[in-house]
């Protein structure tokens, strides 16, 4: 995993293999393996979450929660691009090259 690259708009993100999750309801526990680590998302996360079982572009995750929820464009780009930050930071999302 790239944790020093930079995730952008462009940027093609899923998550690990080095976790698993379960849905709770609206929201989403997960167990980070390699250091025995539990989060939790809310459900805006859980969104989120769901949506990068595969590959997903930054931008589509965007579009999407604008659709979703009640945001604009640029408050759900910087929110997204902080969370999506934090999820690779503790080892739960990686980027995806594409080629």
């Amino acid at each position: 995993m790239n944790q020093s690259k930079a995730i952008g708009p462009d940027s093609v993100v899923r998550v690990t293999a080095s976790q698993v999750s379960s849905r709770l309801g609206d929201e989403v526990a997960i167990l980070e393996l390699d250091r025995g680590v539990y989060y939790g998302l809310n459900d805006t996360g859980s969104f989120l979450w769901n949506l990068m079982q595969k590959p997903v572009r930054v931008d589509e995750m965007r579009a999407a929660l604008v659709e979703e929820f009640d945001v604009d464009a640029d408050t759900a780009e910087k929110d997204l691009l902080r969370v999506l930050a934090d999820l690779r930071d503790a080892g739960l999302i990686e980027h995806v090259e594409v080629s």
